[in-house]
């Protein structure tokens, strides 16, 4: 009989994913593109977008979404192909895709609904989270409902 360890919730730092070199990269790169965000938000935002990606491999088939502030982590781990793409392989286990949305996707994240799933399927997943950079939610969504290529409903 095998036994699972369950880890309390909110338990996982989730920069802990990221290896420091490439945090530091990362979140020096934010800071420089974005001059309102100093070096310590950019680490949390860096350490939310690791969350946030992570907890694709906890919600397959579930839409999640970024909000605005882990967005711009999003789009900056991006820009490094190599290590972004080596971290999903290692981390979700997959590629995940960045898949703007538009009004025409018929997706409504005015309510704030996609966003609380987000949030709660981090907190599922055992990471801690940090709230404040979860107030709104970008117009994109990772790629497991919501591909270009996913079958329409």
């Amino acid at each position: 009989m095998t036994t699972e360890l369950q880890r309390p919730v909110g338990t996982i730092d989730p920069a802990a994913l990221i290896d420091p070199e490439m945090m530091e990269r990362l979140t020096a790169r934010i800071s420089q593109d974005h001059a309102e965000i100093d070096g310590q938000m950019a680490h949390r935002i860096v350490a939310q977008t690791a969350a946030f990606l992570a907890a694709s491999a906890h919600t397959p088939g579930q839409r999640l979404v970024p909000s605005k502030l882990v967005d711009i982590g999003w789009h900056t781990f991006i820009l490094h192909t190599v290590d972004y793409a080596a971290f999903c392989e290692q981390v979700v286990g997959r590629f995940v895709h960045h898949v703007p949305e538009t009004e025409a996707d018929g997706r409504d994240s005015k309510t704030g609904e996609p966003l609380r799933h987000t949030v709660a399927a981090l907190t599922a997943a055992g990471f801690t989270v940090d709230h404040d950079l979860w107030p709104t939610s970008a117009n994109c969504g990772q790629c497991h409902a919501g591909c270009h290529d996913s079958p329409k409903k």
